[in-house]
């Protein structure tokens, strides 16, 4: 990811629960305002800061927003991802003699 912070990327925030989640929003929107303080008083050195916390803090959002809509789920409640069955000629063919004894 090329803009935003490495360490918020969203497949980092997915990991995240809902407690910690909260926590890094409410670290971002301080960070935030003072990026913003510093701009107004024109001592701000990073001006592309303000826009990578600006996307953090949207990307914790959504993350948020997604989880209450059931789009994404909760890293206590996602299930373990299952793995796929190998198939070869052999298993298929097992299969296939198998299904036409019971038909």
């Amino acid at each position: 990811m090329a803009i935003g912070t490495k360490e918020l990327a969203i497949t980092e925030l997915d990991t995240f629960e809902n407690e910690r989640l909260a926590e890094e929003l409410k670290k971002a929107k301080a960070e935030l305002f003072n990026l913003r303080f510093q701009s107004a008083t024109g001592q701000l050195e990073s001006h592309g800061r303000v826009r990578q916390v600006k996307r953090d803090i949207a990307r914790i959002y959504t993350v948020l927003r997604e989880r209450e809509l059931g789009i994404r789920l909760t890293p206590a409640v996602a299930p373990a991802p299952a793995k796929a069955k190998k198939s070869t000629k052999k298993t298929e063919q097992a299969d296939a003699a198998a299904d036409t004894k019971e038909a």
